[in-house]
Order: C-alpha cells, then sequence, then structure tokens
C-alpha cells in the first residue's frame, strides 16, 4: 500500500465510502489469486505419444501401412491407442490447485461502508476495508485488528498449530493480526484490511505454487532410458539387416520386410501398456490400506523414497490433545489411552481413580470449570477448545458422568480467561453449599494456593509446593500442556465471580495433556529404520513439543541428531541446510519457505524425498516434493491438488504401506521387464541369425505381434500382482540413477533371450527340413510360446532356479499361462485364422521336436545357476 492508502485506511473508522472503495478497487484489483497456466484435455492426450516405445510403433505402423501389411498396422494401431487412452484416463486430473485456493478463500465478507455494514462479495474486499469477524466466518483478507472481543482464529492452514490462537485489538505481530482463509472460531472483531489477493499469506504460497515445476519420477527416467536403448538396436539392427541383404544381393524390398519384422520383434510392444495396466493394479491395492494414488508415477516412486516428511499433528499423532498425567499431593497418576477408553496407573499399580478422592476432586474440577461439550457416540466427540475437551474426555474414562456432575453442580456465574489472568473461574450450587473451581496456568494457581486438599484440606506448605513445582516442571519438559485446579468455599448468598475471590484457593491437583502419537505409528517408524528410510518429523509446533513425541516414536534416536527451529533456519545459508540436513530429526517453528527449502536440501543431497501435508502452507513442499502426500480427512482442496498421493486415514503408517507397496510393485516391473526383453532378445536372435543362415523369414510379423502382445502380455500382467517378497522392507532404498537392469538383470535377459532364440530356430529348422515352410513356422511359433510361458516362472525370483520357486502364491499367473496357450493353439486349429497367421495344423512328431527343444532352456538356465551360486560361495 502506499502512503496515502495507509492514511485513508488509518483515517476511517467507519470504513470506506462506495467511491473509495471503487477507487481501490480498480488500483489493487480483485480479492482473487492470478490463475495458472490450464492443462487442457488434448496436452494430456497428446502427451501420451512422447514415449520413444510409442514414436519406434508409429513409424513401425506407417511402414507396414507402405508395404500394405494393413492387418499388422491397424493392430499396432490398435495398441498404441490402447496405451494412450489408458494413461490419458489416469492423468486427467489437472492441476487445480489455484482452483482450490480461490474456492478455499470466503465467497462473502461483511464489511463497513459509510458507517453501515454490508455483505459483499469477497473478490471487492480491497485494502482499507474494515471487515466484521465472528465466530464461523472464514477471514477474506489479511488484517490488523483494532477491536477483539474473545477472539480466537484457527491458524493450522498457514501454520500447522493445531490449538486455536487468541488474537487481540492492537497487538504486536501476528497475535494482531487475522489472514485470509483462516477461520475465526471464537469471540467476534473488527479489522482494517493490509493485503490482499496475491499480497496475503495465501496468495505468497499461490505464487511459489505456480514456481514449482514438475520432474520426471525415477520409473520415467528408466522406462525413458530403456526406450533410447531399444531404438538404437532398432536402428542398428535393420541397417545390419539392409546392408547384408544387398551385400547378398538380396531383393531391397524383402529386405525392408525383414527390416520391419526385426524392428517388431525387437519392440515390447505390450510394455508401456503392461506398466500402465500394473500401475494402476498398484493403485487398487493401495486404495485397500487407505492410500489414493492421484498420479500413476508414483506409485512406483514411493518406492524409491529415502526420506519421509512427515507433519506431527493428525499424522504422526491423533489429532486430539488426551490427558496423559494427573498430579496431586500424594497420587501421581498416567493415564495410558486404550481403544474403548483409558487406563489409570500409579506406578506399576493400575487404579480406580474415583476411589482417590483428591484425584477424583481433581477430574470433577476440570469438568466443572469447562465450557466444551462431550458428545457421546462410538466414540466421544468433542465440540469446543480441544484442551477442555482432553479435561471431559478423561473424566469420563475415569467413569465420570460430564452431563450428571454438570447438573449436580449447577453453575452460578463464570469469569472466562482472559491472557492476563491466565484462568477461568466458575461458581457452582451443590447440595446448598456454593463453591468456585478455578482452573489456570500452573504458576499462576498455585501463588493463589494457601491449602491443599489431599483426602482433606490442609496448609499448604512451601515444601509441598515446591514438590508441585517440580512435578509440574517435568510435565512441561515431557512436552505436556498442564493445567491447575483449585477450589473455595463461598458464602451461600453469593452470586457473581469476581477476579478478587481468585485467592486463598485450596488446591487440587495437575492435569497434564498432549495430542498423543498413534499407536500403530511406532512400529511404522521402526519399519522405516529397517528399510532405511530417514523420517523427518516438519511442524508448526513448539520444539520442546516436537521433540518429546520425536523421541517418544523414535524419530529422534541419537544424540547427534538434531532439533532444528524457523529462527534457527532464517540464519543459515541453502548450502549449510544441506550440511546439516542429514543429522536433523526434527524441524520445529517452521514456515511455509522453511518447509520448501527442507525438501530442496533433502532433495539436493540426492534423496527421494515423500512430503505429508494437510494445511495450505504445506502446499509447496507437497508439490516440490518427489512425493507429494496429503492428508484425505483434515486436508485442504489446496493440498490435495497439489500431491500425488492422499492418506484416505490420515495416518503415517498407510504413508508407510504405500512405501512398502512401491517397493513391491517396482520388483514386480522388474520381473516383468525381464521377461518381456528376454523373449523380444529370442525373437530378434531368431529373425537375424535365421537371416544370416539364408532362411525364409522365421516367424511373420503378425505372428510375433501375436506372440508380444497376446501371449506374452497376459503373463506379464501376471508378474505385476507377485506378492511381496520376505525382505521387501529390509533392503535399503535404491538410488536414483539405479538402472532398471542393476544387479545382473541385464545379463540374465541376455543369456536367457540366447536360449529362447536357439531354440525356437531349432525347431524352425528341423521341421523345415521334412515339413515346408508353414509347418517349419507353426512349430517355431508354437516352441517360442511354450518357451516363454516356461520362462515367466523363472522370472518369479532374481535367486532362485525354477525348481526352487514357490509357483501356488500366485494363481493369476498360472491361469494367465493356461489362457496364453490357449490362445496360441487358437491360432492352429480355428480354420478361418490359420490363413492370417500364416500357420498349419501339426502332429505327434512336431509336438515332439517342440518338447525337446522347450526344456533346454529351464535345464541350461538351473544348471548354470548353480555354478553361478558355488562360484559366488
Amino acid at each position: 500500500m502506499t502512503l496515502t492508502d495507509r492514511r485513508t485506511v488509518s483515517a476511517k473508522p467507519r470504513g470506506l465510502s462506495e467511491k473509495e472503495a471503487s477507487r481501490l478497487l480498480k488500483k489493487y484489483g480483485e480479492n482473487v489469486f492470478a490463475k495458472g497456466k490450464k492443462v487442457s484435455a488434448l496436452n494430456i492426450f497428446v502427451s501420451q505419444f512422447k514415449d520413444i516405445l510409442i514414436i519406434i510403433l508409429i513409424a513401425s505402423t506407417i511402414l507396414s501401412f507402405l508395404m500394405g501389411d494393413v492387418t499388422e498396422a491397424i493392430a499396432i494401431i490398435l495398441i498404441i491407442l490402447l496405451n494412450s487412452i489408458m494413461g490419458f484416463a489416469q492423468e486427467y486430473k489437472t492441476e487445480k490447485t489455484l482452483d482450490a485456493l480461490k474456492d478455499m478463500a470466503a465467497p462473502t465478507a461483511h464489511v463497513l461502508r459509510d458507517g453501515i455494514p454490508k455483505e459483499i462479495p469477497a473478490a471487492q474486499v480491497v485494502p482499507g476495508d474494515i471487515i466484521l469477524l465472528e465466530a464461523g466466518d472464514r477471514v477474506p483478507s489479511d488484517a490488523v485488528l483494532f477491536e477483539a472481543n474473545d477472539l480466537q482464529a484457527d491458524e493450522s492452514l498457514l501454520t500447522g498449530e493445531s490449538l486455536p490462537v487468541e488474537k487481540r485489538a492492537n497487538a504486536e505481530g501476528d497475535a494482531g493480526r487475522v489472514f485470509m482463509g483462516t477461520m475465526i472460531t471464537n469471540g467476534r472483531g473488527k479489522a482494517k484490511t493490509i493485503h490482499t489477493g496475491m499480497n496475503t499469506e495465501m496468495g505468497k504460497i499461490a505464487g511459489i505454487l505456480t514456481e514449482i515445476e514438475s520432474s520426471e519420477t525415477p520409473l520415467q527416467k528408466r522406462l525413458s532410458e530403456l526406450g533410447k536403448y531399444i531404438a538404437i538396436g532398432c536402428l542398428l539392427i535393420c541397417a545390419v539387416v539392409t546392408i547384408t541383404g544387398i551385400l547378398r544381393g538380396e531383393n531391397v524390398m524383402d529386405m525392408i520386410i525383414t527390416g520391419i519384422s526385426l524392428a517388431v520383434a525387437a519392440v515390447p510392444e505390450g510394455l508401456p501398456a503392461i506398466v500402465t495396466i500394473s500401475l494402476a493394479l498398484g493403485v487398487s491395492r493401495m486404495l485397500k490400506r487407505n492410500a489414493l494414488i492421484r498420479r500413476l508415477p508414483a506409485v512406483e516412486t514411493l518406492g524409491c523414497a529415502t526420506v519421509i516428511c512427515s507433519d506431527k499433528t493428525g499424522t504422526l499423532t491423533e489429532n486430539r490433545m488426551t490427558v496423559r498425567k494427573i498430579v496431586t499431593l500424594t497420587h501421581s497418576v498416567d493415564v495410558h489411552a486404550e481403544k474403548d477408553g483409558a487406563s489409570f496407573f500409579c506406578g506399576d499399580e493400575k487404579i480406580k481413580p474415583l476411589k482417590q478422592d483428591d484425584v477424583r476432586m481433581t477430574l470433577e474440577a476440570g469438568v466443572i470449570c469447562n465450557n466444551a461439550q462431550l458428545l457421546r457416540g462410538k466414540e466421544p466427540k468433542i465440540s469446543g477448545d480441544p484442551t477442555e475437551g482432553a479435561l471431559l474426555v478423561a473424566a469420563y474414562n475415569a467413569g465420570i458422568n460430564p452431563d450428571s456432575l454438570n447438573k449436580k453442580a449447577k453453575r452460578i456465574s463464570e469469569l472466562p480467561f482472559d491472557s492476563n489472568r491466565k484462568c477461568m473461574s466458575v461458581i457452582v450450587e451443590e447440595n446448598g453449599t456454593r463453591r468456585l473451581y478455578v482452573k489456570g496456568a500452573p504458576d499462576v494457581i498455585l501463588d493463589k494456593c494457601t491449602q491443599v486438599y489431599s483426602g482433606k484440606e490442609m496448609l499448604f506448605t512451601s515444601k509441598m509446593k515446591k514438590e508441585i513445582i517440580k512435578k509440574n516442571d517435568e510435565m512441561a519438559d515431557a512436552a505436556l500442556r498442564v493445567l491447575a485446579m483449585a477450589y473455595k468455599d463461598l458464602p451461600p448468598e453469593t452470586e457473581k465471580a469476581t477476579v478478587s475471590m481468585e485467592n486463598n484457593l485450596v488446591f487440587l491437583g495437575l492435569e497434564g495433556m498432549m495430542d498423543p502419537p498413534r499407536r500403530e505409528v511406532y512400529s511404522a517408524v521402526r519399519k522405516c529404520i529397517r528399510a532405511g528410510i530417514k523420517t523427518v518429523m516438519i511442524t508448526g509446533d513448539h520444539k520442546k513439543t516436537a521433540a518429546a513425541v520425536a523421541k517418544e516414536l523414535g524419530i529422534l534416536r541419537w544424540q547427534s541428531s538434531l532439533v532444528v527451529t524457523g529462527a534457527e533456519l532464517d540464519k543459515m545459508s541453502d548450502e549449510q541446510l544441506r550440511h546439516i540436513a542429514p543429522r536433523a530429526a526434527v524441524f520445529a517453528r517452521v514456515s511455509p519457505a522453511h518447509k520448501l527449502r527442507i525438501v530442496k536440501a533433502y532433495k539436493a543431497n540426492g534423496n527421494v524425498v515423500a512430503m505429508t501435508g494437510d494445511g495450505v502452507n504445506d502446499a509447496p513442499a507437497v508439490k516440490e516434493a518427489d512425493i507429494g502426500v496429503s492428508m484425505g480427512i483434515t486436508g485442504t482442496d489446496v493440498t490435495k491438488e497439489a500431491s500425488a498421493v492422499i492418506l484416505l486415514d490420515d495416518n503415517f503408517a498407510s504413508m508407510v504401506a504405500a512405501v512398502e507397496e512401491g517397493r513391491v510393485i517396482y520388483g514386480n516391473i522388474r520381473k516383468f521387464i525381464r521377461y518381456l526383453l528376454s523373449c523380444n532378445i529370442g525373437e530378434v536372435l531368431t529373425m537375424f541369425v535365421g537371416m544370416l543362415m539364408g532362411l525364409p523369414v522365421v516367424l511373420t510379423p503378425i505372428q510375433i505381434l501375436w506372440v508380444n502382445l497376446v501371449t506374452d502380455g497376459l503373463p506379464a500382467i501376471a508378474l505385476g500382482l507377485d506378492p511381496p517378497d520376505d525382505d521387501v522392507m529390509t533392503k535399503k532404498p535404491r538410488g536414483t540413477n539405479e538402472s532398471v537392469f542393476s544387479n545382473g538383470l541385464a545379463s540374465m535377459m541376455i543369456f536367457r533371450g540366447c536360449i529362447i532364440g536357439l531354440s525356437t530356430l531349432g525347431a524352425f529348422i528341423t521341421v523345415f527340413k521334412y515339413g515346408g515352410l508353414i509347418m517349419a513356422r507353426t512349430c517355431a511359433f508354437v516352441t517360442l510360446v511354450t518357451v516363454q510361458l516356461i520362462h515367466v516362472f523363472e522370472c518369479k525370483s532374481e535367486t532362485k532356479n525354477i525348481f526352487h520357486i514357490k509357483f501356488s502364491n500366485n494363481p493369476f499367473l498360472i491361469f494367465s499361462v493356461l489362457i496364453s496357450a490357449l490362445l496360441m493353439l487358437v491360432v492352429i486349429y480355428i480354420p478361418y485364422l490359420r490363413p492370417i497367421f500364416g500357420t498349419c495344423v501339426i502332429g505327434p512328431r512336431e509336438y515332439f521336436w517342440i518338447f525337446m527343444y522347450s526344456i533346454l532352456g529351464p535345464l541350461i538356465s538351473a544348471v548354470v545357476f548353480r555354478e553361478k551360486k558355488n562360484k559366488h560361495y
């Protein structure tokens, strides 16, 4: 704002005039966010054809049309379209982050114009407008408070803090300001708008989101690398075939047809579609584990994660305040949450809290001096302040009925909590006696107490006070939020609570509460440790609170581990942050910009980063991360749209389950890549060696297409459903630069491909000598399919041979092999298909040779595998 505009704002307690508002609207524009670039449906569909394997297939299609082989060309086109439609269907969820931000902003706002309250579209709020705020309102702009009455705002969208924040008129810093998109939870207030649209805190986040570009996932990089290798291979094969043919004096047109056949053999036509199907099946399995995948490549990327940056509230914790400890003069009670309530322990002994008078009265005081409500159902729910709600739940779990107690102790008067007194008081009448109950900050309450209750009222000595103070400090060090309870009997005629009554009190006890860790997160964190994944807590909460939860969960394990605050981050350069990131376990009191820097630091160190978040403040970091993860229950639309994964139950354990599923999927992708490429190598070798030997074309392009797409396709998909290995979450994450052919996979494929090729060629030559070309091709076709269907079982494991592999754990694979075998027989025994595929009926003699050549593969593989294993040991 300019100086003139600031003067206009400060000089208008009655609000702007309509004329001034119109001028400022023209000057600053509407109170909306700048629109980001839209990705059209057409662009998404066109992008499906940029994969190098698809480009090779398109080239093969064009050549087939030019050569007059329309059947083959149509078959390839159908495969290309199938893959593209599947990819388009999965990716047609465009970037809607800015639209979600726009929707989140208040649709209307209450302002003061010419001294008259008006309701206007939020888009028309301008700097200088006086906005009127009440409980339940969403704040339409960033504004400075000049009037506040018990005003509280839920700023978790921006700060990540789970508790409402108290707001005060004319206070310094954020305490005197309200921010666009946050929710007023209590009280009333008036504020002058200072920022609108992109200049608001939420607008700045929208600006950050537009600057973040999506990068390729590890799988996309690996498939791109694979496509390049195949493209180079195709060009080399075609070149060698053409040159060799010309040198031998062959017909140029025949050589082009042979080249096309080899290119078709070299390209795993089904691979893009099978990868897409495998990822889609992974999406379905993850959904059963409460992880919804919005972008397909994220399924596999999850398996690469080396760092999980997790929000604390609601993800690692339950997102509800819970009493964990009750301290009186003579009792120290630990409260253990359970599925159906809670248990109370003094040391190792389980107790009934209502049988201890001092504990019972402390719990009752927490109910009586309380404005929250307990809504009972299958699980008790809270209406009102979360801290007060925790006191009600603790009493309820101890056996106190809050409704019955409040009817019995009828409230006469209340002195609300305020930040100066740091306490709340109520007068109640019970059995003709009037009593003042006080609840508040321990240091304040203890100073007001002269007596203590321990079965009876007694003098509260300085020694006793020191003991209670020590207990309070211990609870505070454990990151518990502590409230003290006290009471005082009053004359029966007392009608109104006053501040002067809050002295000479009788101390009852302390109740310490926190947002407890989810039970299932303990084992999930341990699983991450075993899997070599670093868990980092990033939160807007206080350092001490964050550290206590991190220690309890095992995230903060070593003395060398760091707890870094936002203030400390501000003093660090990006290079310094990169340096300390490996030792950092907790980042506390952080802003949206901090979260983004943290994610970038881990990525710069070569990590694959998963970032969880729920509020608007998390959206930039979630989008920047390799795997952005949002919360399904508490998450905002903004964060959901920025993310690739949504946790439907807001649970860190579901995130770890998704990582495990990602690892399984990548392992299965390796299995079917091994299978498909071994088969393709075998096909190329069959065709190429046959040509060098001067034989007729061993397999026609349509036969190869049928094998690659139909008979190979189903088993490859079934490999994608293979169950996980026992050690899937005890291995370290694979490196981002690790090739899909790592750990000897390339040599396995080449070796097995050679066996497939030689077996097929052997069957062709043997039968060609006595049965002619069509019969020889038919035998080669059947041998190729049979050898490949045997090989699919070998691909289930990289460490065991076929005779030691468990077949029964994947019934889909057995079923797919049977279907593929049936489809192979269909093109031989259905008369009208034989002319299309160039096959004929074969007899027992031919099946004998097919059997002999088919069993060579697994026998040779088993011998080589055993020799290799013996050499290793």
